[in-house]
């Protein structure tokens, strides 16, 4: 299943309401299952980007809506990278 890293940032709403943060990710957890998929992983960072996930879904309309579904909340903002597994990587580059 193809894997979607995304580096996420609150918005004022969402600083101003962290508290709520835990009870959103769950929420985000059951969004991401709705679409076929899973979160396999959620770290809160430091510095440019204040929460990082990788999640799996069955392809791109599917990441997209999850992306579009957890701003419309209007507490994240989020970039969403395509991620590639190393046997990915290496099929890819051994096709050049």
């Amino acid at each position: 299943m193809p894997s979607y890293l995304s580096l996420v940032n609150w918005t004022e709403q969402g600083i101003k309401n962290v508290k709520d943060s835990p009870r959103r990710l769950d929420q985000v957890k059951h969004v991401i299952e709705q679409a076929g998929g899973r979160l396999i992983f959620f770290y809160m960072t430091m510095g440019q980007y204040d929460l990082v996930t990788l999640m799996e879904v069955p392809n791109d309309e599917a990441a997209a809506r999850v992306a579009i579904q957890l701003g419309m909340g209007g507490n994240v903002r989020t970039t969403t990278l395509k991620a590639f597994t190393e046997d990915e990587y290496r099929s890819i580059i051994g096709k050049l």
